[in-house]
């Protein structure tokens, strides 16, 4: 049997197959071009400050109304016991009636509780300082000024309520500066005078964090000066640790985890700058699941990748929601290990940084937490636009660590400050860090 062909036929079919080739790649980049004018440069990872378009909310969730469910009883006001408020105040009643002008009689008294606050009212306060001299040594004795650091022109109220409004709950300084009537040069030299008292409290916080079990680690674009650098978290369930650097090398992470081995599980998001952390890394899945969905999306064609996310997303998202179950720790893992094994079975293949929250329920399937703590710091960038010099970016480096770990260690952070500040002025010899945290949340080394 003799097979023949037709060349023009043959030329048409490679004509034909380059066209079809053409296309497919022409496709392939109007997606690329019409995701990244919807989503932005980074896909689902943009942050929502570049999304060029953000869409409007779905017609089901704008028909919505505010307010109470109908038929929902409510909580209404809650009254507080005479014993419990912070002041009790005794309004008579009038003596005549108004009326009628006639005498009234008693009949008990009606409690009403009220919220209310009073302004911040900036005091200038002289003190007296009445001197004595020792008339054996001639010396002359002077009392310190009770609740104000040595050589510093405000008082403690003062600073802890600027330093907690600033850096823990993201007023500006220029609002404070409105608040408080004091200039803005001024608040900024309190601020970094604070910030010195409390310079060796981040190094003793770097050794809880590298021995703590688990660990979280996050960064951020912020800029010092003008010029591009990086905000990085480290983070735990009670301390957290703040660095500001103009790189995002990994120099940022041997920093915080030295070259020791050390114990513990950390929470990162696959950038490679932590690598070499010197402890077993969990990746966050919620990077995972996002990475997964933007796979569908740049092959919206393709039947297998569809099978392929329709079946790991889910046990992606299982994963982490599995802590939230409030499982024993028998039931824990005997879910967890289920559900690894069929993640596994889908992936085909074993993983180094990607189960280690199946061995250890403390161990999260995602970074949450740090991704938590610093959307704060995004929003001051926002506002701010970064630091403007070395000073200030280490001032507020201080004192964020500082204070939101204060925050995690206490019901009222402002309130701890404030005694802290006091306690500092009446011994400015003592440890900050043991006025702070004392010796507790330490780790084991």
């Amino acid at each position: 049997m003799v097979l023949t062909y037709c060349p023009g036929c043959l030329e048409k079919q490679r004509q034909i197959d380059d066209l079809t080739e053409e296309v497919r790649l022409l496709k392939d980049r109007l997606r690329h071009q019409e995701r990244t004018a919807a989503e932005g440069p980074f896909g689902s990872s943009t942050p929502s400050s570049k999304v060029p378009l953000k869409p409007s909310s779905l017609a089901e969730r704008q028909a919505r109304r505010g307010g109470g469910r109908v038929g929902h009883d409510g909580h209404g006001r809650r009254k507080v016991a005479a014993g419990q408020a912070d002041r009790v105040v005794d309004v008579p009643a009038p003596e005549q009636c108004p009326d009628c002008g006639g005498t009234l009689d008693g009949k008990g008294v009606r409690e009403r509780t009220v919220l209310d606050a009073e302004p911040v009212c900036v005091q200038r306060i002289v003190y007296r300082l009445h001197r004595a001299i020792c008339p054996h040594c001639g010396r002359t004795v002077q009392p310190a000024v009770p609740g104000v650091l040595p050589k510093c022109q405000y008082g403690n109220g003062l600073l802890g309520h600027v330093a907690v409004q600033h850096y823990l709950y993201g007023a500006t300084l220029g609002q404070l500066e409105k608040q408080t009537g004091i200039g803005l040069s001024s608040l900024i030299d309190a601020m970094a005078q604070v910030a010195g008292w409390l310079k060796g409290v981040p190094e003793q916080l770097i050794r809880q964090y590298r021995h703590a079990p688990v660990k979280h680690a996050d960064e951020t674009p912020w800029r010092n000066d003008g010029a591009n650098g990086y905000a990085w978290l480290f983070a735990t369930a009670d301390l957290s640790l703040f660095r500001f650097r103009p790189s995002r090398s990994a120099a940022v992470v041997r920093e915080v985890f030295g070259d020791k081995r050390l114990p513990g599980v950390l929470l990162v998001d696959r950038y490679g700058g932590y690598n070499r952390v010197p402890c077993r890394m969990q990746y966050c899945y919620a990077h995972l699941l996002r990475d997964l969905e933007d796979l569908e999306k740049d092959f919206p064609d393709n039947p297998e990748v569809a099978r392929f996310v329709a079946t790991l997303a889910p046990l992606l998202a299982e994963a982490m929601a599995l802590r939230g179950l409030n499982l024993s720790a028998r039931q824990f893992r005997k879910q967890a290990k289920a559900l690894r094994r069929q993640i596994e079975e889908v992936v085909h293949q074993p993983a180094r940084h990607l189960y280690h929250w199946a061995a250890n329920a403390r161990v999260p399937a995602d970074n949450n937490l740090a991704e938590r703590e610093l959307r704060p710091l995004v929003i001051a960038r926002k506002i701010s636009f970064g630091s403007q010099g070395p000073r200030g970016v280490r001032t507020r480096e201080v004192l964020m660590t500082v204070l939101h770990t204060l925050r995690k260690r206490t019901a009222d952070p402002a309130a701890a400050f404030r005694r802290f500040l006091d306690q500092l002025a009446a011994n400015p010899k003592a440890d900050p860090f043991k006025l702070l945290f004392g010796k507790s949340h330490s780790h084991p080394p």
